[in-house]
Parts: structure tokens; C-alpha cells; sequence
């Protein structure tokens, strides 16, 4: 290492005596090399600013990438290479000027050191450069110091102003920045104060270089700023749901078995894809009607290591599950050969499931999971990568129809299934033993949207309501749950004391007795609202949050949303400051509240009322027996 430093040093030597030779200072002599050594780097530094935006330039494309191919690691490492390849990006280049600087630092050392050992005289404004801080002490200490505030100041207009540091994490931001300044101080403290005095002057000028890069190749005529932030929101998205679950040594072991099983099962006829536990109701009259039949296999992956469907499959052979992550979905899914791709999951495509690329003549069918509208609760095209829709009721096909004709995309397959888990509502109802006793029973129930009751009112709810005899049963949305649980257990904590008997926190949504078992509901724009007072004819308190809307262009379609027509059929709508009356609104409906007929609404709302999903089984049973006399 020395041997190099003395070789560096050789022709640093020479710049630093032709300066010396023209100031007679070697004060200013070191402040004049620095300046000349940034302008003979000047090109390499041109290179890094254009070749760092190129960076922020590609980076939503690099996002997309990251999203669209999101936890398989090669894929997006092979993609990306290409991506930097046709661009022209070098990942690299932002190493290089930190590589030329200790260079020089390097040569810069050696040649001081040997000016100090030749007897060259070092004073500079009242500083002897030839000496040590750490060992002179006294004002030579100011050396370090300005070394560290040089360098803090340069780390701050990098954070703010480098095309590519800035679009860095501010914990690399500030590790970076830690470093810099702790090792300017070491720095400073250790080496002679011409040393000292290079670095100062380095970093002063970096700061001057890149606001004049700035200005002479601005990033904002390069970057899409508003597609890189939409690119990284797409990303966080997926982030936030994969944060969602905390996959355990056994459950990762049993990931990757069922993933391998999948994929070793060849002519697999249909796949039911579902998020969590508590899904299997909206398959489970296809399912169980498949199974009676016909003699295909269910093939049923699910992101939930925890759900039903492995317990009902003890009982049923012809139902294979499958437990597969979040991230490890996404590959599946692109990976993935059946005939038929059934779920509830919407934007397909344009989200983190995209159809296959193995196998491009798979139908995929959406099946819904509430009866809300789809043209407002939905992202703007949300459907349009399926080939079918079941449709709950009349309103479905008129918005989608709209929805189509208003976007110019193509028109679906539309099947008039129904809503089965209302068929089951309807029945777990009217099974209900009658004359109960013991107070009134009161079920909260909300979306897990911005606004929603658990984030503003549901304390009031629960307060008014509780005090007034009634009993409380909390149910929060299953996506709520997943993705803040730190929420729910601080609300759980606040009501510790009243937790019991009248005060109940549901989180097991499999089952939906609670719901038709309770005497009235209290929700915001859930769907659950319309489940509960069609399937019960017992009155709904709507509370008027933020209105769930997905799609901002939704009026453009010309269609009024179910839920919107339904609320005032089906209950009373409240604003959020009523939620502390919840009790008088609630004995106010029991007494006053007539429904116009929940049979004849279901009638007029749902296809095929009390069906269980018989127009669906017959549709997939015809698809199937289509798509293997097409194959034979």
C-alpha cells in the first residue's frame, strides 16, 4: 500500500510544488490543488450525474419490474440487467469518484508527509500544517471539527439535491451521513492539518460542483417524478401486504412442499385462488356442487396457512390444498397450466397476480365477494383482464356493461350466478331458535378503507351502546386485521376493562353467526351492510365515513351504486358526530324501523335467490366438459 501511495504521489507531487512555486503558501497551495484536481475529474463527474439520473429515470420501470415479477428474486435480478443494459445504466459508476477520492487522499498523504519531512515551511492563516491535532491540541482542534461540519454539510446537500442519494431510503441516507462525519472527524484528528485542511476544501467544493451539475443537467428534464412516485406506491402495496404475514420456519418448510406438489400435478382442470381463511363461503356451493357432479379435482391455493380448507379437505380427497405466501403467489400465478382459474381477488393483471405466461387460453373467472357495486368500490378497470364474471344481480351487468362501453374495452362473459353466502345467511336466519333472551345484541362491523369506524367513531359506538345496556359484538374487517393488528390491540386495551359478556372482539371469520344472529348492525361502506338487512330484514345503522370509492371516474358511468340506493331502504344513514347517540338511533329503530320485505328486495337485487350457486356450477361443469372435448 505504501509502495502505491508513493507511486500516486509522484505526479500529485509535481501539481502540488507547481502551485507551491506560484503562491509560495502551501496553505493555498492545497486549496488551489483541490480546485484544479476537481477540474481534470470534472468529466468523470459529468459522466455520474448523467449516468445517476439515467438511474432515477428508469427506477419506476425498475419498480414495475420489482412488482410484476414480486418475490421471485432471479427474475427481477435477469430483468433488471437487461433493463440497465438497453438504457445504458452502470451500476457501478456511483462508486467511482469515491474510489478516485481516497486515491488521491492517498497520494495527497504521502506527498504532504514528505513536503513535512523535507522541512517545508506549513503555516496557513496562524495554523502550523505540518502538526497533528490530536497531539498539538489547543487551535489546531478547530481542524477536525471544520473537517466535520465540511462533510455534514456536503452529506445534506447530497440528501437534498444528488439526483440519485436523494431517491435513497433516509436510513441509507443517514447511515451514509454518520459515516462521513465520523470519519472526517477521525480524520482530522489523526493526520496532519494540511491533511486536514485538503479534505476541507474537497468537500466544500463537491458541494459548489453539484449545485452547478444541477444546473447544467437537471434531472427534472429527465425524471417522470409523478410515474416514479405511482411506481413506488404500486411497490409499497405489495410491501405492506407481505409485511401482513409472518411466515414461521415450519410454515416456510410447508410452503415449499405444497408449491412443489402443485407444480408436479399435471392437467390440473381448476384452481380456486384464495387470500385468507374465511373465503372458502363465497366457493364453497361451487365447490361442493363440482364435487357432486363431477369428477374433477379442486385444486385450492391459499395465502393463509391457517384456513379452513385443509380441515375440509381430511374429509374430501378430490380437494387438494395448497399453502403458498404472498410473494411466493406471484410466481405461481404467472407460472401457472390449468383450464379454469377461479377467485375473488380483482385487478388482475394490473396488481401483484398476473394471468399466466405459460398458458394463455386459462379462463379466469371472478367471483364476487360482496354485493356492493363494481364500477365505484373497484379500481378503474379492475375486471378487465377476466374473461367471466359472475354477477350478483342486475346492477353488476348494467355497470359493467357501461363500464365497457365508457373504456372501450372488450365485453366479458357474463354469468348470472347470484349470491350464495346470502342463500346461507337467509337460512342460518330462519334456523335462529326465537324468543331469545338477554339484552339486544349489536354487531360493528366496518370496511378497512380510509375513514373507516374503527379509525374514528368506534369508541363513541361502543361507549354509547354499552352504557345503555346492549351488547356489543366488534368485528373487524379481515384486511383491517392483516394489515393493522397493532390498531386493533390497542382498542382491545382501552376496553380491557369491559371485555366479556357484553363486550366481544370477533376475529374468527369462517364463521358468520354472528352476523344473522345479531339484532342490528352498524357499519360504514361494507358491503355487509346490504348482506345483513337483505339476509335478516333487521335494520342497519350506516354511518356516513369517507365514501368508499376506488374509482374516481365512477359517476362518468352513469350507474348509482347499490349501496348508495340500498341505505336508506335498508336502515338509517348517521353522520360520524352522531356516533355518541348510537343508543337512542338503535332503540329508535327497533321501534320504528319497517322493511319494505327483505324476501322481495333479495328478488329484485340477486339473481337466482335461494339457488346456492347452482347457475354457477352449471356454467363451470360446461366450461370444463367444453375445454376437454376441445383438448380430446
Amino acid at each position: 500500500m505504501e509502495k502505491i501511495s508513493e507511486l500516486i504521489a509522484i505526479p500529485l507531487g509535481a501539481v502540488m510544488d507547481w502551485c507551491y512555486g506560484f503562491l509560495q503558501n502551501y496553505g493555498w497551495a492545497i486549496l488551489l490543488f483541490t480546485l484544479i484536481s476537481k477540474i481534470i475529474l470534472l468529466p468523470i463527474s459529468i459522466w455520474v450525474q448523467k449516468n445517476s439520473i439515467k438511474m432515477v429515470e428508469i427506477q419506476p420501470a425498475v419498480n414495475r419490474i420489482r412488482a410484476k415479477y414480486y418475490g421471485d428474486a432471479d427474475t427481477i435480478a435477469e430483468e433488471q440487467a437487461k433493463m440497465y443494459k438497453e438504457k445504458g445504466y452502470h451500476p457501478m459508476a456511483s462508486l467511482v469518484p469515491l474510489f478516485v477520492q481516497i486515491v488521491i487522499l492517498m497520494g495527497v498523504v504521502a506527498v504532504i508527509r514528505a513536503r513535512i519531512a523535507g522541512g517545508y515551511t506549513m503555516n496557513f492563516l496562524g495554523f502550523d500544517l505540518t502538526l497533528v491535532p490530536s497531539e498539538a491540541l489547543g487551535k489546531m482542534l478547530i481542524i477536525p471539527f471544520a473537517a466535520a461540519f465540511s462533510a455534514a454539510a456536503l452529506c445534506i446537500a447530497q440528501n437534498r439535491s444528488n439526483v440519485l442519494q436523494h431517491e435513497q431510503s433516509k436510513l441509507s441516507q443517514w447511515g451514509m451521513s454518520i459515516f462521513s462525519v465520523g470519519l472526517s472527524l477521525f480524520l482530522g484528528f489523526f493526520v496532519p492539518g494540511g491533511i486536514g485542511l485538503y479534505w476541507i476544501a474537497s468537500n466544500l467544493l463537491a458541494i459548489l460542483q453539484l449545485y452547478l451539475l444541477n444546473l447544467a443537467i437537471p434531472p427534472k428534464k429527465y425524471v417522470d417524478y409523478e410515474e416514479l412516485e405511482a411506481s413506488r406506491r404500486a411497490l409499497s402495496e405489495l410491501d405492506k401486504l407481505n409485511a401482513g404475514q409472518v411466515i414461521s420456519k415450519e410454515d416456510k418448510a410447508r410452503e415449499k412442499a405444497d408449491y412443489k406438489r402443485f407444480f408436479s400435478i399435471n392437467n390440473k382442470h381448476i384452481v380456486f385462488y384464495s387470500e385468507r381463511s374465511g373465503f372458502y363461503r363465497y366457493y364453497q356451493d361451487l365447490i361442493e356442487g363440482l364435487l357432486k357432479k363431477t369428477n374433477v379435482r379442486i385444486h385450492y391455493v391459499t395465502n393463509d396457512p391457517k384456513d379452513q380448507i385443509f380441515k375440509i379437505a381430511e374429509n374430501e380427497p378430490r380437494i387438494l390444498p395448497y399453502y403458498i405466501s404472498i410473494k411466493k403467489m406471484v410466481t405461481l400465478m404467472m407460472r401457472l397450466e390449468c383450464d379454469i382459474c377461479v377467485m375473488t381477488t380483482p385487478d388482475l393483471e394490473n396488481f401483484y397476480i398476473k394471468r399466466s405466461l405459460m398458458k394463455k387460453d386459462i379462463e379466469y373467472i371472478y367471483v364476487p365477494h360482496d354485493p356492493s357495486s363494481m364500477h365505484m368500490s373497484f379500481r378503474e378497470h379492475a375486471l378487465d383482464h377476466f374473461d367471466t364474471v359472475f354477477m350478483t344481480g342486475p346492477h353488476i351487468k348494467q355497470e359493467i356493461r357501461a363500464s365497457e362501453k365508457y373504456y372501450g374495452t372488450k365485453e366479458k362473459t357474463l354469468v348470472e350466478f347470484g349470491y350464495p353466502l346470502m342463500d346461507t345467511l337467509v337460512e342460518g336466519f330462519e334456523q335462529l331458535p326465537q324468543g331469545q333472551t338477554g339484552p339486544k345484541q349489536v354487531l360493528i362491523a366496518p370496511s378497512w378503507q380510509e375513514d373507516n369506524l374503527l379509525d374514528c367513531v368506534v369508541d363513541d359506538l361502543i361507549g354509547s351502546l354499552y352504557s345503555a345496556g346492549y351488547r356489543v359484538i366488534v368485528r373487524p374487517h379481515p384486511e383491517y386485521a392483516k394489515r393493522w393488528p397493532e390498531k386493533l390491540n390497542l382498542l382491545k386495551e382501552r376496553w380491557a376493562d369491559k371485555e366479556g359478556e357484553r363486550l366481544v372482539f370477533e376475529y374468527d371469520f369462517s364463521s358468520g353467526s354472528s352476523v344473522y344472529s345479531s339484532d342490528l348492525l352498524i357499519t360504514d361502506w361494507s358491503g355487509i351492510g346490504i348482506e345483513f338487512g337483505l339476509a335478516t330484514g333487521k335494520p342497519v345503522i350506516f354511518v356516513n365515513t369517507k365514501m368508499k370509492v376506488e374509482n374516481p371516474n365512477w359517476e362518468a358511468i352513469g350507474i348509482t351504486p347499490q349501496e348508495i340506493v340500498l341505505r336508506s331502504r335498508l336502515g338509517r344513514a348517521i353522520e360520524k358526530d352522531e356516533a355518541g347517540n348510537a343508543a337512542a338511533i338503535a332503540d329508535d329503530l327497533f321501534t320504528s324501523f319497517v322493511q319494505d320485505g327483505a324476501g322481495q328486495l333479495r328478488e329484485q337485487y340477486f339473481y337466482h335467490a335461494g339457488s346456492h350457486g347452482l347457475y354457477g356450477v352449471r356454467y363451470l361443469i360446461g366450461r370444463l366438459t367444453h375445454k376437454n372435448n376441445k383438448e380430446n
